[in-house]
């Protein structure tokens, strides 16, 4: 979340095991031009985080306003149904999942902006709590969090162009994928400008992608070419 708009990216991988990886889509987008645009990443239980979005939608066709997210007065209107839908999947499915020993497990990033409010940025957790981004902290991430996170520390602050932000946010999966096969391509990424009230850029990245590919080498160069320059120690 930035002075100009927000970023927005999600890794397509998921896994049931070491021979039963998958691909699905784990972003999902709620808009009316020039009204709102919110934006949810899922993470966790597949079958988990699709019931949520499931019932999400039908409750956006239902057009029942106390629980429609199109029709939701605030962004935190909005992230308080997503919360509420997650707690409703968890107590028609935890008992079942804990008799196999899993753990109900659906978390979301939920931002975007409604028309009359500024751009806000929320992380919810499987027990329908939820944390708002500010200025001290900037960025969520749900998943697999660690290899990616040391170069958003490095690189992004509230002043940041979105064009580089949408880059680093790139190398940061990037950066993932080499480290964890749990995260995979392909990449699926929005890039919101405040108060424009629509997505405009939206790409997927997926193998073989000539930026992706192109990005990923000049990072692996650069990288080496700065440790090349690093001072010798002195023993």
């Amino acid at each position: 979340m930035l002075d100009k708009g927000m970023i927005f990216a999600s890794d397509s991988r998921t896994n049931a095991g070491v021979d039963n990886f998958a691909k699905f889509c784990k972003m999902t987008v709620f808009e009316r031009r020039g009204n709102r645009v919110v934006v949810l990443l899922s993470s966790g239980n597949l079958a988990g985080t699709q019931a949520v979005i499931s019932v999400l939608r039908q409750r956006c066709a239902d057009g029942d306003a106390a629980t429609n997210l199109l029709g939701a007065r605030t962004m935190f209107d909005v992230v308080r149904l997503v919360s509420d839908a997650t707690r409703d999947i968890e107590k028609r499915d935890a008992g079942y999942l804990e008799g196999n020993s899993i753990r109900f497990n659906a978390s979301f990033i939920v931002g975007g902006q409604i028309v009359g409010e500024p751009i806000r940025l929320f992380r919810t957790y499987a027990e329908g709590n939820f944390i708002e981004a500010g200025t001290d902290t900037p960025f969520f991430q749900t998943g697999e969090t660690k290899y990616g996170k040391p170069i958003l520390d490095r690189v992004l602050t509230q002043d940041t162009p979105l064009a580089d932000a949408t880059k680093c946010v790139l190398v940061s999966f990037d950066s993932t994928m080499r480290s964890n096969l749990s995260v995979g391509m392909p990449i699926d990424l929005i890039c919101y400008e405040r108060d424009s009230l629509e997505v405009q850029w939206r790409r997927r990245f997926d193998e073989g992608d000539p930026y992706f590919t192109a990005l990923s080498d000049e990072w692996g160069e650069g990288v080496r070419q700065a440790f090349r320059h690093l001072p010798e120690l002195r023993w």
